[in-house]
């Protein structure tokens, strides 16, 4: 059984300005995280903008994050799509290249019944690989409520949630009803906040960590973060969770990965411009995002 708790990074794609994937940029990123002792990296998810890359570019990058990363920390490979047919050729794709399990977004725009979700995760499942769910309303337009999700969760394969719903209470009916009579077995369900500011309150009811947008800057941070709340040291875990909120809080000023990528840029990490059809930050936003890691001693 793979063990999928702990802290994450949702790795972004760095780009140069001219809009090009930055591969090398990316590698050093990767290395950055292992280094930083992170649990694990999701690339190809949202904050690595994969609607607006292309498959050669998807591949060669989950290449890079395997070759660097595989035996040393876990690989979740994001491998959604609207479109069923699709997102298994990604999923195989994840399974073919070493990924440790794919992350697959409940499909967005078109809306699917449950009897299609159900059916759309089954073909995800059988493709033999981990799946972990990726249920974040805001952007797909569709939540999969708890009866759903417990469905879901009994489908082999089908190994945990990542929980964007920003619903606290839906969060923990997920934990009690359907991870927590799964503790002791050998099918186990991982509940992962998708949002760092519900690390700390997802952790200490009983979930099994996050994955992040904010440890691409600060990953030693959210792994102390995210182990202290795991191991139940309460305070440690609010100290570092109160420390790191207004980064939490300026990172997502606007859609992300857009500040995350410039926070990065700053602090002389790969990152580059975000690709259209996301712009820049408004004025206002950048002296905001800038202030925090002035205050926060993250840049000069």
């Amino acid at each position: 059984m793979t063990d999928f708790r702990g802290a994450y990074t949702a790795l972004v794609t760095p780009m140069t300005k001219t809009g090009e994937v930055e591969y090398e940029g990316f590698r050093e990123l990767v290395r950055f995280q292992i280094v930083e002792g992170i649990d694990g990296i999701v690339p190809l998810g949202t904050t690595g903008e994969t609607p607006t890359l292309d498959e050669n570019e998807e591949e060669k990058l989950i290449k890079i994050a395997v070759e660097e990363a595989s035996g040393k920390i876990k690989i979740i490979v994001g491998a959604g799509s609207n479109d069923t047919r699709h997102m298994i050729k990604y999923v195989e794709r994840a399974k073919r290249l070493g990924a440790d399990a794919a992350l697959v977004v409940t499909p967005y725009y078109n809306k699917p019944n449950d009897d299609g979700l159900i059916r759309h995760f089954e073909a995800a499942a059988n493709v033999g690989i981990p799946i972990i769910i990726y249920n974040i309303a805001s952007r797909t337009g569709r939540n999969i409520p708890v009866s759903l999700m417990q469905k879901i969760a009994e489908i082999p394969n089908i190994t945990g949630v990542k929980e964007s719903s920003g619903d606290i209470t839906q969060m923990g009916d997920i934990i009690k009803e359907i991870a927590m009579p799964r503790k002791t077995s050998a099918e186990r369900f991982w509940v992962l906040s998708g949002d760092d500011s519900f690390n700390l309150p997802l952790s200490s009811i009983g979930g099994d960590g996050v994955i992040s947008v904010i440890s691409n800057l600060v990953p030693a941070k959210v792994k102390a973060l995210t182990k202290a709340a795991l191991e139940g040291k309460i305070n440690e875990a609010r100290a570092i969770h109160f420390e790191l909120l207004p980064l939490m809080k300026a990172a997502f000023v606007e859609t992300n990965p857009i500040p995350i990528k410039q926070a990065l840029t700053w602090a002389g990490l790969p990152a580059g411009p975000a690709r259209l059809p996301l712009g820049k930050l408004a004025p206002s936003s950048e002296a905001l995002l800038k202030k925090t890691m002035l205050d926060m001693g993250l840049i000069k």
